[in-house]
């Protein structure tokens, strides 16, 4: 076989190929969803607001509600803890739940500032880019009327 006909069989036989696995500038068919490339993640301004607003409430309500037993327990355990050794093991719960309450309260409080921060600096990108494409499409205008057309 020659190299011309080689060559046009291998043309021919990728121009075969492209076209059952590359479709180019196409919507999906009407009526259907395209579907979302793997591993692409979308979310919206409402889905970071409520997620930074749950937290804000977790927050709140620990705070809150967290101490109810603290106070009673701390009594109990003081005047317990000179005759029982339930007293200090008792202090020592009270004690590493408090750790842990103060641990959860700093992670909801910083999931809720983190989540804010990032509503205001994708707020700001969208801004700015809605600004450089008007510009852009400023400039257009005023080479097309240049132009003529």
């Amino acid at each position: 076989m020659s190299f011309e006909a080689e060559w046009k069989q291998l043309k021919t036989d990728s121009s075969d190929a492209r076209r059952t696995h590359v479709r180019l500038n196409q919507l999906a068919p009407e009526g259907t969803r395209a579907a979302d490339p793997p591993g692409d993640l979308r979310v919206s301004q409402q889905d970071l607001a409520a997620i930074g607003d749950a937290a804000f409430r977790l927050h709140q309500d620990l705070s809150r509600d967290g101490n109810h037993a603290r106070l009673s327990s701390y009594e109990a355990a003081s005047s317990l803890k000179a005759d029982f050794a339930l007293g200090s093991a008792l202090e020592h719960v009270m004690s590493r739940w408090t750790e842990q309450q103060w641990s959860l309260l700093d992670a909801c409080a910083h999931i809720s500032n983190h989540l804010d921060c990032t509503r205001k600096a994708h707020r700001g990108d969208e801004t700015y880019l809605a600004t450089v494409f008007s510009r852009i499409s400023d400039l257009d205008k005023a080479f097309d009327s240049r132009d003529g057309h």
